[in-house]
């Protein structure tokens, strides 16, 4: 696959794992349409790549995973600015860490909230350092997943659990994401990366082909399959009064006020 130039994103192959970086920590990695733009073309690369074979999605520093959509882009300019595709292109990328036939891997190092909870929780594995936080903020800011980011989560977590995490809009430490089921495991900050190379080494030692074949299968049995319709509700609910609400309420760090739409 050709090479290309990287703003928002770092990419990285070492010894068969792909690290695939959001380099935006002066915004929490909240991503813009450039941004995933930059990340399907990496999940891509890493696909085609015969010498990777698993794939480590993380962010920069050690304060945040991804926080989800860039509400200050949002508010500034009333979406989450251009695409080269023309579109929002993360039904593509939520498919792609789907069905890359290798497994993903979630280093989950700060907070994990709205769009940046929704990444992790598709990923094959999470990791997390303790000071991780998991959250989803769509109805604080007028959003929502409709797709894998609350239909898989309720098979990850139970369907009174990813309504809580979903309606309430609150943050949940490692610990209790350890509980319900949200990560794999919880190590110190300093030993993340570390734990994801090991884990890595593991998969990396096993048969690439059954790993594949057991991906897909699962993936078979979880695939939620309302995704692309959800996407283009949350496309015409983000052209609302009531979303752009949320957004600029966020923007402006005041309580939103949603009661116009009741």
């Amino acid at each position: 696959m050709p090479t290309r130039h990287l703003d928002d994103v770092l990419y990285e192959i070492d010894n068969g794992l792909a690290t695939v970086t959001i380099n935006r920590p002066d915004r929490y990695n909240a991503f813009r349409n450039q941004t995933i733009d930059e990340l399907v073309w990496c999940l891509r690369s890493a696909w085609a790549d015969p010498t990777v074979g698993v794939v480590a999605l993380t962010g920069a520093g050690d304060k945040a995973f991804c926080a989800g959509g860039d509400q200050k882009q949002r508010a500034e300019t009333g979406d989450y600015g251009p695409s080269e595709w023309g579109f929002m292109q993360s039904e593509a990328l939520h498919r792609l860490i789907w069905e890359i036939p290798k497994p993903v891997i979630a280093a989950v190092n700060g907070v994990a909230v709205g769009g940046g909870h929704v990444l992790h929780v598709i990923c094959d594995l999470s990791i997390a350092s303790e000071n991780a936080r998991f959250g989803q903020t769509g109805p604080r800011v007028g959003s929502f997943d409709a797709g894998w980011g609350s239909m898989y989560l309720a098979r990850v977590v139970g369907a009174k659990r990813a309504r809580e995490i979903w309606y309430l809009c609150e943050l949940y430490d490692a610990q209790t994401a350890l509980n319900w089921g949200l990560v794999n495991k919880v190590v110190p900050q300093s030993e993340l990366n570390v734990e994801v190379r090991a884990w890595a080494d593991k998969l990396l030692a096993k048969s690439p082909t059954a790993l594949k074949v057991l991906k897909h299968s699962m993936a078979a049995d979880q695939e939620p399959a309302a995704a692309a319709v959800s996407f283009d509700a949350l496309t015409l609910y983000l052209r609302s009064e009531e979303a752009a609400e949320g957004g600029a309420a966020f923007a402006a760090k005041r309580d939103p006020d949603f009661s116009a739409w009741r």
